[in-house]
């Protein structure tokens, strides 16, 4: 439920500060007073889109914020984010500056318009002055139906299948006119892979041979070099192992004399057990080393061969092992492709999978049908459309499409008597706008949102049909926060709270400027409000009357409906200073 709303400097409104309560209010006023920009404010903090043009004339920014009270399923959503707040509130805000860009908060933290959008789903929807104009599109019925009907994530579910059928269609079609280029690059990735095949390249063989050409190259004076070493330290007249064998052995019988030398052997006797470890090492790789043209001669073949490959796909040769593979991959996928039985038992697959998920939606989309028809048809009866009737056709298509296997189509019979027709082709506009207000207000009352925003679409209609509108909203009012911008003082009259938009103009430093205001009317407020809404421009002591007793009956409905159970709570709202 909306609790309060922030506004600076936004159109035409400098400084708004409004707390709401739960029930049924209203907002009236003059043509072009600002009563829609109250809307469109709160639309602009649900994450729609906004440019330069938001922002009041002389201002550097315009800024939005309004304080919602939560639910679980949104208080789970924030917490997931790591975006709750520390009550059961959640405040967004928006601001847009004279240069068009914007930044989103929820709770404080920076945000995404997405973000901001996910969280306006949950919390509001808008019915818009142009919604009957909207529900002649035959997609737009089919949305407002299926979101109705909780039908929305099932209708995405079987179009994201319908797309992954058509995609193994067209990859069946691609097999059947490409077969000859196809064919082409089958052979020439054949011959590559045979050709790597037969190299059979290893990971990490290239670094392995490397290094083994390099010990092979240099097998000589490696055993020249090590021969030498091991004579200078063991074999050799002279050798250091017999020098330092004897200069330990005459130190051990001088540190008999003089125990000060005992150091020195210490120091010495590991030395000499270093140097003879050092010498056995050497012989056993003397041993083992020896000169080998002939495997010399093979790892600088296997070389040459790797390194002549690589040159010819480009590439350094330790990544050929890596490069077969992908190879292999590519011909696997174009001969699965190419595999014209293949593609049709996939293509088969992916129909049948869209055709179970779509004929489940179709049984649904059924049922749900004939419960939205008896309900707006209901409905109808007391919006001056007694005997009319209005049905949610289902009808099939030849072929499914991404929606399903029918096309949703609203059809409506003004009266008794006369065959339901399309809801595009209803003659009268009152009955278009009369239809399109009951179809709003039942598929609200099955919306999951707490708060119901209508912008005028009682527009084209009047009279007795207003009362009934009115009354239809104060009885939604008993179970949601309902706000509703009205022209109609039938509507009006039935609201708990009523909010006065008006326009002032003033001339200060920078010269003329207009504002728009808003004011909670007390009684006689409303008596005036009302009078001048049923009158015009010239109230009379008759308008008075009537709109005193229009207002009576009105309150006595809305103390009926407080004695009835709702959700929600609040204050009740106020003007703030400026």
């Amino acid at each position: 439920m909306l609790r309060s709303l922030s506004i600076r400097d936004f159109v035409i409104v400098d400084t708004l500060d409004l707390d709401f309560s739960a029930g049924f209010t209203v907002f009236t006023g003059e043509t072009g007073a600002g009563k829609s920009i109250l809307i469109d404010a709160l639309a602009l903090v649900l994450g729609e889109r906004a440019d330069a043009g938001v922002v009041r004339e002389g201002a550097a920014r315009a800024s939005i914020s309004a304080t919602f009270l939560t639910h679980p399923a949104l208080d789970a959503w924030l917490a997931e984010r790591e975006l709750a707040g520390d009550d059961d509130t959640v405040l967004l805000r928006r601001t847009v500056d004279a240069s068009g860009r914007g930044k989103a908060f929820i709770n404080g933290a920076a945000a995404t318009l997405a973000q901001l959008r996910e969280v306006g789903d949950q919390l509001v929807d808008i019915h818009g002055q142009h919604a009957h104009q909207q529900l002649l599109r035959p997609d737009a019925q089919r949305h407002l139906f299926d979101a109705h009907a909780g039908l929305t994530e099932q209708a995405g579910a079987v179009a994201e299948s319908w797309r992954a059928w058509r995609a193994a269609r067209s990859q069946r079609e691609a097999v059947e006119h490409q077969s000859r280029e196809m064919q082409l690059e089958r052979e020439r990735l054949e011959w590559q892979v045979g050709e790597l095949d037969k190299l059979a390249p290893q990971a990490g063989e290239w670094d392995e041979i490397q290094s083994e050409y390099n010990r092979l190259s240099h097998a000589a004076s490696l055993i020249d070099g090590s021969r030498a070493a091991l004579d200078a330290l063991s074999e050799s007249d002279g050798a250091v192992a017999s020098v330092l064998n004897g200069v330990v052995h005459r130190l051990q019988q001088l540190a008999d004399v003089d125990p000060g030398l005992r150091d020195v052997l210490a120091a010495l006797e590991p030395a000499l057990v270093q140097v003879d470890e050092a010498a056995h090492s050497l012989t056993r790789y003397v041993d083992r080393l020896e000169l080998d043209p002939e495997r010399l001669q093979a790892v600088e073949e296997r070389m040459q061969a790797l390194h002549t490959t690589a040159r010819k796909y480009r590439l350094p040769p330790e990544q050929l092992p890596d490069e077969l593979l992908a190879r292999r991959q590519q011909l696997d996928d174009l001969q699965a492709a190419q595999d014209i039985n293949k593609v049709l038992a996939r293509e088969a697959a992916a129909r049948a999978a869209y055709l179970t998920l779509a004929q489940h939606l179709s049984a649904a989309r059924k049922v749900a049908a004939t419960a939205l028809s008896a309900a707006v048809t209901d409905a109808m009866q007391g919006l001056s459309m007694a005997g009319g009737t209005f049905a949610v056709a289902l009808n099939p298509l030849d072929e499914g499409l991404s929606h399903g296997l029918e096309q949703v189509e609203f059809l409506v019979a003004g009266h008794a008597g006369v065959s339901a027709r399309p809801l595009a082709r209803v003659a009268s506009g009152g009955e278009l706008a009369r239809i399109s207000l009951a179809i709003s207000v039942i598929t609200s009352e099955a919306a999951p949102t707490p708060t119901l925003i209508f912008d005028e679409v009682d527009t084209g209609i009047g009279g007795a049909v207003a009362e009934v509108v009115g009354r239809r909203l104060q009885e939604l009012g008993r179970s949601r926060q309902v706000l509703c911008v009205t022209h109609l003082p039938q509507v009006a009259a039935q609201a708990g709270a009523h909010l006065l938009v008006s326009k002032e103009s003033k001339t200060d430093k920078a010269g003329a400027v207009t504002r728009s205001r808003i004011r909670l009317l007390d009684t006689e407020g409303r008596i005036n409000e009302t009078a001048r809404m049923l009158g015009g421009a010239t109230v009379t002591a008759t308008t008075v009357q009537h709109a005193e007793e229009m207002l009576a009956q009105g309150a006595r409905a809305t103390a009926q409906a407080a004695n009835a159970p709702r959700e929600g709570g609040g204050r009740k709202p106020r003007r703030a200073a400026g």
